[in-house]
């Protein structure tokens, strides 16, 4: 049983040259690689149902929304997530390493447990990629229906999404849509192309990736400072009153709703073994990144919700539906595409995470062999990469976003605790390693974001819970089956 628990020593955490990846990132690139996942689906789609709550399939209210408190929900995800951000920071510049929260809980919590948070990852990463794509997806038909080339929506909507939701249209397709072997044929092609595309671009190389990244950002920043700009020359003060019309309720559920659009600042992490001296510059990427989204999201919320009541801001594209119910048709265009180009980004970002979280978890032997190889001339792990690529594609043509949101969300929360509680556990064991960046005030800093994380977690829904629950219960039977067997650490 203590085997199970068997801690990894940091100096084996760190490979050698032959088997790590090819350092090419610096600060400016974390900070936009930040930014590039942070701000995505987030605040483009998750950012409406956040405000006017959500509504179940028979009419029945699942979720309180934040109302025009929104920006409230906003302050209390950001203060959150900072005492984590400072948690992975401190962690990060000690283990420069492509493993993230894995190789943290590796070193101080054991193997099991990194294995239940590399299993988890897989929720933030590859799960929460597949919520990306279908929102890209509803922008992009955004766009389409915008001059004129509106795709048929069985070719647009994925069958789970019309199982699902709550309008009649959308949920009518399940009888109007073509059908073979008398099942509807309803796909997301879009979401299944941006996809493919993004790992295409992936497998061109980490530095190649990161310029794509960087242009991407610089266009996603410029439709929301229009968005900004635009929807605050049609702001009602009415529109505040009240406030919090659900009280703190609703700021809580409003809060666990929109996590979602915190996600992606612990993926710097995941590129620690590919930066020039992560010491210093994978703290300035993982807080810089956080401060600056947490700014802009809490303007685009106030802004949002003067401009429309936010009762009608339960829609797949939001910012969009709030500009052309004010008038604005043209700019409502100009912001979908750069939510599009946006959530292009946030896929970029994640799926360049997950297979590192793979490729690490391989290189300890918890997976087969084949998951650690690296291309011989660009140095990434290609194989993960091209496997998690077709994997979310293929889950984005059928899949459904809200309910995707949820299991993402628990996942990510989860993971945050365990990695504050780490910290922890490291301090008291190895109270002398060098450590590059040091979390202030540590222990109530770290049970602080522990705490704030589980709190966060108690706003979800009883079915993310349960959904969670046999997730996690699937991982540790295939722990069970393969991974305590082959690992390099029980078995040198």
């Amino acid at each position: 049983m203590t085997s199970l628990f068997r801690r990894k020593a940091i100096a084996d955490l760190l490979p050698a040259d032959a088997h790590s990846l090819q350092r090419v990132l610096g600060a400016g690139d974390l900070v936009m690689l930040a930014i590039g996942a942070v701000i995505g689906a987030g605040i483009f789609g998750a950012i409406g149902t956040a405000a006017a709550g959500q509504v179940g399939p028979g009419g029945g209210v699942i979720r309180l929304g934040a109302g025009p408190a929104l920006v409230l929900s906003f302050l209390l995800l950001g203060g959150a997530c900072a005492l984590a951000a400072l948690c992975y920071a401190e962690l990060a510049s000690m283990i420069p390493q492509a493993g993230s929260a894995y190789a943290y809980a590796y070193a101080t919590l054991g193997e099991l447990v990194a294995w239940i948070i590399g299993w988890d990852l897989i929720l933030e990463y590859a799960v929460g990629n597949v919520a990306v794509a279908i929102s890209w997806g509803d922008y992009f038909a955004t766009l389409l229906d915008g001059v004129g080339l509106a795709l048929p929506p069985w070719l647009s909507t994925g069958y789970r999404t019309a199982l699902l939701s709550a309008d009649p249209a959308v949920h009518g397709l399940l009888e109007s849509a073509p059908r073979f072997a008398g099942v509807p044929v309803l796909v997301n092609l879009p979401a299944f192309g941006i996809v493919m595309a993004v790992t295409w671009v992936l497998l061109l190389g980490a530095r190649e990736s990161a310029r794509a990244n960087n242009i991407m950002v610089v266009i996603k920043l410029a439709a929301l400072a229009l968005f900004i700009g635009v929807g605050a020359t049609h702001l009602d003060p009415g529109r505040y009153t009240p406030f919090a019309p659900n009280g703190f309720t609703g700021i809580h559920q409003g809060a666990a709703i929109v996590f979602f659009a915190y996600i992606g600042f612990d993926a710097i992490s995941t590129a620690a073994e590919e930066t020039r001296d992560p010491n210093r510059n994978l703290p300035i990427g993982i807080l810089g990144g956080l401060a600056v989204c947490t700014l802009i999201y809490m303007l685009v919320g106030f802004v949002l919700t003067g401009m429309i009541d936010y009762t009608e801001l339960g829609v797949a594209d939001p910012l969009a539906h709030a500009l052309q119910a004010a008038g604005f048709r043209a700019v409502g265009l100009i912001v979908a595409l750069g939510a599009a180009v946006s959530m292009t980004a946030v896929l970029l970002v994640f799926q360049y995470g997950q297979p590192r979280i793979f490729f690490a978890m391989a290189r300890d032997g918890l997976l087969p062999a084949w998951a650690a190889r690296v291309h011989p001339t660009r140095r990434i792990p290609y194989a993960t990469t091209l496997v998690t690529g077709v994997l979310v594609a293929v889950a984005s043509l059928v899949g459904d976003a809200a309910e995707t949101y949820d299991l993402t969300n628990i996942g990510t929360l989860f993971a945050f605790a365990v990695v504050c509680i780490g910290v922890l556990v490291l301090r008291v064991i190895e109270p002398d390693r060098p450590r590059p960046f040091r979390v202030p005030f540590v222990w109530p800093v770290a049970l602080a974001g522990a705490g704030a994380c589980v709190f966060i977690m108690t706003g979800l829904p009883r079915q993310a819970w349960e959904r969670f629950g046999l997730w996690l219960a699937i991982g540790v039977a295939i722990y069970a089956c393969y991974g305590a067997r082959h690992s390099r650490l029980r078995r040198p």
